[in-house]
């Protein structure tokens, strides 16, 4: 399917430019369109044949995406890994999938551009036509591994079918220019290509993402939106230029990939001046919940919405997996064909995934309110007891992220020898001479936080550490606690 949508956006977009690289240089609809065929007649030549994994090492630029559709030309399962990763983590996560061949950057070999440009040997060479097969394995998509070591979920042409139609309904054009926000290797990226194509807009990317170049090129390019993880909004809404930035263009803001505080979905509202959106999903689950640029605005301060068109969800007890009543908290499952095949040749790993009745387990925890909206409360495993009661971080950062000293907060958990656990709360303050203390962080939350939920301790720190993907690294946190 991603072949054929790649051919069929050459026709209709032509010489429109698709991808910009952060170098500025462009690549249209066609040149993607050829080049990934001459690639694709080059992976046949080396020796790929269809149902082969090759793995994609490549930095942020228009190649990934020239590759990564060469690979779905011919049948074969593109794994891309983050490029920021180091090089003993990109060994390890693609020893998991044993690509036949790698295409990417190497300090001991050709660079990426080289070594595509090799695989082109036949200028205007096109593949033989691929069977249809619904099932046949496009990508893995590498977990992140915050909890332990990356897994290689796996999409094939049928959950690339339903999220290109979630996405678009069927429908070209549409599109407009707007910034590549996360890596190519991420699941947004890797399942959202085809549709991105269909809509015929032209995609900026970046290198490594920077609020200050997300500032810049949203204003030069007029963009309608800006899209992105919590953190990096966040990071824009406090960068030095965003005050003097020109973003009267954006109307829209779409926060996802983490959870974002209802003092933040409200700040993003009122500086950008623009309707929010939050998204839930989980790499395994392809698509999730979301709420609606029409909703209330509450909905996005205070939950992750509803599930999508045909998406069921599910909240159970983590043990048994019985279904917890409206109300509870609850394991967030989610069933619908965008949900992975299975972690690639890890039938383990996939059997624990789910439950029985085909329920994807996403290690997320929430509870449904009386109108049906999924308020998220936090992990499985980041919950911890004091004293007796659970206590689930995610809701304690909410209420600290409202008070006024505090830019960012995390919480996180230590032994304690009379209570068991409690928690320990790492604040960025607004204000380095003026920081939060954690008797006035206490007072602000007493009110909407039993007397077990507050921090029984507070480290001031300049900034949260950071994931490969920008999210809040905890484990990191609790590093430096040990």
């Amino acid at each position: 399917m991603l072949g054929a949508v790649v051919a069929e956006a050459a026709r209709r977009w032509g010489d429109r430019s698709c991808l910009v690289a952060p170098a500025g240089w462009a690549l249209t609809y066609r040149e993607l369109h050829e080049a990934s065929a001459e690639v694709a007649v080059g992976l046949l030549a080396a020796g790929v044949a269809e149902g082969d994994v090759v793995g994609l090492t490549l930095p942020t630029s228009p190649d990934h995406v020239v590759a990564y559709s060469a690979c779905a030309k011919v049948g074969a399962v593109a794994a891309a890994v983050n490029p920021r990763l180091t090089a003993a983590e990109r060994d390890a996560v693609l020893a998991r999938v044993g690509p036949v061949l790698v295409i990417g950057a190497d300090q001991a070999g050709p660079s990426a551009a080289s070594m595509l440009a090799s695989l082109r040997p036949e200028p205007g060479a096109s593949p033989p036509p691929l069977t249809e097969d619904h099932d046949r394995p496009v990508a893995v998509v590498f977990t992140s591994g915050t909890t332990g070591r990356p897994k290689a979920a796996t999409f094939s042409g049928r959950q690339l079918d339903f999220i290109t139609e979630a996405d678009t309904g069927g429908r070209w054009g549409g599109g407009g220019p707007s910034l590549g926000a996360t890596p190519l290797a991420h699941l947004g990226p890797t399942t959202k290509l085809a549709g991105n194509l269909m809509k015929g807009g032209t995609i900026h990317l970046l290198e490594r993402w920077r609020a200050a170049d997300a500032l810049r090129l949203t204003a030069e390019h007029r963009m309608a939106a800006v899209a992105g993880i919590p953190t990096q909004l966040a990071l824009m809404l406090h960068h030095p230029d965003f005050a003097t930035t020109d973003l009267s263009s954006v109307k829209a803001a779409v926060i996802g990939g983490g959870p974002a505080t209802g003092a933040l979905v409200r700040e993003i509202r009122a500086g950008f001046g623009a309707a929010v959106s939050t998204r839930y999903s989980c790499t395994e689950a392809g698509i999730g919940l979301a709420t609606a640029f029409t909703d209330p605005p509450e909905d996005a301060e205070v939950s992750v919405g509803r599930p999508h068109p045909g998406v069921d969800l599910s909240l159970r007890d983590p043990t048994t997996g019985a279904p917890v009543i409206d109300g509870e908290v609850g394991e967030v499952c989610l069933r619908s064909p965008a949900v992975m095949a299975g972690y690639w040749n890890d039938p383990e790993a996939t059997a624990e995934a789910f439950w029985p009745d085909r329920f994807l387990r996403t290690g997320d925890l929430g509870r449904l309110d009386d109108t049906g909206r999924l308020h998220l409360v936090g992990r499985t495993r980041e919950m911890y007891v004091r004293g007796g009661y659970n206590v689930y971080p995610m809701e304690v950062e909410g209420v600290l992220a409202d008070h006024p000293a505090v830019a960012q907060g995390a919480v996180v958990s230590r032994p304690d020898p009379v209570m068991g656990e409690v928690g320990v709360a790492f604040v960025v303050p607004v204000d380095r001479a003026a920081p939060p203390t954690l008797d006035s962080l206490a007072r602000f939350a007493a009110d909407r936080l039993a007397h077990h939920k507050l921090p029984a301790e507070l480290h001031l720190v300049d900034a949260l550490p950071l994931t490969a993907m920008d999210k809040v690294d905890k484990r990191a946190l609790q590093a430096h606690l040990a």
